[in-house]
């Protein structure tokens, strides 16, 4: 089992990126660096935005979520967790 977090914009998300892109570059690369965060990145169709991540395990989902500055300043809108059945890697 993996867990997929999932992020909506903000409206106002662009103007705040550059003032907490690197303290979000930075969780997400210890979250990496530790085994729990296996793919991250945004969605490039422009018009919804948005970003997912998968993870080892759910503690590490909320643990993000919960220290992202992306999530404490206001940039994401919405988020949510999801458990996944990812069938093709073990």
């Amino acid at each position: 089992m993996k867990y997929v977090v999932l992020y909506e914009t903000a409206l106002d998300a662009r103007a705040k990126v550059p003032q907490h892109l690197e303290a979000h570059r930075a969780l997400w690369q210890k979250f990496h660096a530790d085994g729990s965060l296996l793919l991250v990145g945004p969605f490039v169709d422009g018009t919804e935005g948005g970003a997912m991540a998968v993870f080892a395990t759910r503690e590490a989902a909320e643990a993000f979520v919960r220290a992202d500055p992306f999530v404490q300043h206001g940039l994401v809108a919405r988020h949510s967790i999801r458990d996944w059945h990812e069938v093709l890697a073990p």
